[in-house]
């Protein structure tokens, strides 16, 4: 097997992984934001031992740039405890198609944050993706766990949209590792006192599951997909990467019996066939 073809395997692998991420709020009994300090903490250990073996300088250049990637740590700790959320009061499904909604908030912040003009097709694929979202409500009201489950999402993916437009400025500078580590353990930072509040009774199947979470399905994922991008163009990185969630989709209707509706499957197509859209022609543009 050739290099190019290893790098390709990685990055399937890694995007592969991080499809499961969201069954771990099924299977691990702990509230929400309880599951993600679990996987930060597991996480940022796996990153540190990684730098470690690598010999891996991970300083930043200024303290402006520590303030923000630590304020952006604590959006992450948001972030991942409103799609666990999501998860646990609708599906795996319901979180995954909402969370990849996060373009429409992109569309109109990043002009904002990097001073470019706001591109009509990006606004009309927002305008189909919000339509997308629109058929999967089951009705307007959050007594309802499907649509509240679907606002949980929302939340998700609009700190997701603000994450990955920081992570925009520092991966001209960092290697993504750098830049998660930094993040998670920010994240894990701020959620320890919650579970120094809550307490909550672990049991070693938890443990257990928040270590696999943390090293395999987030720290090792992110590495195979960093460690193939060095060889495949970033492009090619994106449109494997939107694999993630029918990955999670098919994961939770196998293992949990999740089988999402005709409106779910309707409007997630819409969603992600969408999101495949814009990024295929965005990086033609580029």
């Amino acid at each position: 097997m050739d290099i190019k073809a290893k790098s390709l395997l990685k990055i399937h692998i890694g995007v592969l992984l991080f499809g499961g991420t969201g069954l771990f709020g099924r299977f691990v009994s702990v509230p929400a934001p309880l599951i993600t300090f679990g996987r930060v903490v597991f996480s940022s250990i796996s990153f540190f031992a990684f730098f470690k073996i690598k010999h891996i300088d991970i300083r930043l250049d200024s303290l402006k740039e520590y303030l923000l990637i630590i304020f952006t740590g604590a959006v992450l700790a948001l972030h991942w405890s409103a799609f666990y959320q999501s998860v646990k009061v609708s599906t795996v499904a319901i979180a995954l198609i909402t969370f990849a909604t996060y373009p429409i908030f992109v569309t109109f912040a990043e002009p904002a944050m990097f001073h470019e003009k706001l591109k009509k097709k990006d606004l009309l694929c927002s305008i189909i993706m919000f339509i997308g979202v629109i058929i999967i409500v089951p009705e307007f009201h959050l007594a309802n766990t499907m649509t509240l489950g679907i606002a949980w999402g929302m939340l998700s993916s609009f700190t997701w949209s603000f994450i990955s437009l920081i992570n925009r400025i520092f991966a001209l500078k960092y290697q993504g590792a750098v830049v998660a580590f930094y993040e998670q353990c920010t994240a894990a930072v701020v959620l320890a006192p919650l579970f120094f509040y809550l307490r909550p009774a672990l049991c070693v199947k938890d443990v257990c599951l928040l270590a696999l979470l943390g090293v395999v399905f987030t720290g090792l994922a992110h590495s195979l997909v960093i460690s193939g991008m060095k060889v495949v163009r970033a492009q090619t990185t994106g449109i494997i990467s939107s694999l993630e969630t029918p990955y999670g989709i098919i994961y939770a209707a196998l293992l949990l019996g999740e089988i999402p509706t005709f409106k779910e499957l309707l409007g997630g197509a819409i969603i992600l066939l969408t999101a495949f859209y814009s990024t295929v022609l965005s990086k033609k543009e580029n």
